[in-house]
């Protein structure tokens, strides 16, 4: 799946009786064509700009599904523009200032979280691990934040200590003789009375 101009859309078919490499792509080619088969070339759309082709691109990956392709990678800007459900549309282009005043301990996630996970891989990616302080004692409240935008609260139900994901995780506490190990938090989820997605940190 992908853009292109000219004969680019036979290209894979050529490389794949013409070069000895291997690749997911060029494999599934030559398995098609040694069962007999020829490859189908379809084009969705034609007479486009480089724009409008990528957006095209980025939205039928998105629709299939990275796994069930060869792409090495997502379409263009399919992060932030690509498939979501309109509960993160509504996220991202309406979500409110919020005001904190509980004791709270806001947990990152932006390189863990994903579009469209379920509350259980939600839940995973918050609770550890981390590197924190004997501070994550006062917290009463735990947000789930993404690019400034509280995805889930907790109620804090306790702390354990759990091996680092790395040793860069092991810091120097700057309060303590002692280094500020990896830890692991256990939630309870918290009812807002409405939906947390509606937040966005000020």
């Amino acid at each position: 799946m992908g853009k292109g101009i000219g004969n680019r859309i036979f290209a894979h078919v050529n490389d794949a009786l013409n070069n000895p490499t291997s690749s997911d792509k060029l494999d599934r080619i030559r398995a098609i064509r040694e069962q007999g088969y020829n490859v189908q070339h379809i084009i969705l759309r034609h007479g486009l700009t480089e724009k409008e082709a990528f957006e095209v691109e980025a939205a039928v990956i998105d629709l299939l599904g990275i796994d069930e392709l060869t792409n090495l990678v997502a379409g263009h800007e399919s992060g932030e523009r690509g498939r979501m459900n309109a509960r993160d549309i509504i996220a991202q282009y309406n979500a409110q200032p919020i005001t904190i005043d509980e004791p709270t301990i806001l947990i990152i996630v932006n390189r863990l979280f994903r579009y469209g996970m379920s509350a259980e891989e939600l839940y995973e990616i918050t609770r550890g691990n981390w590197v924190v302080g004997p501070r994550r004692n006062e917290a009463k409240y735990a947000c789930t934040v993404y690019r400034g935008i509280v995805r889930e609260v907790y109620r804090i139900h306790g702390w354990f200590p759990v091996d680092a994901r790395n040793p860069e995780q092991v810091i120097q506490d700057p309060g303590s003789r002692t280094s500020a190990k990896s830890f692991q938090v256990d939630l309870l989820k918290y009812d807002l009375g409405c939906d947390p997605y509606s937040y966005l940190l000020d």
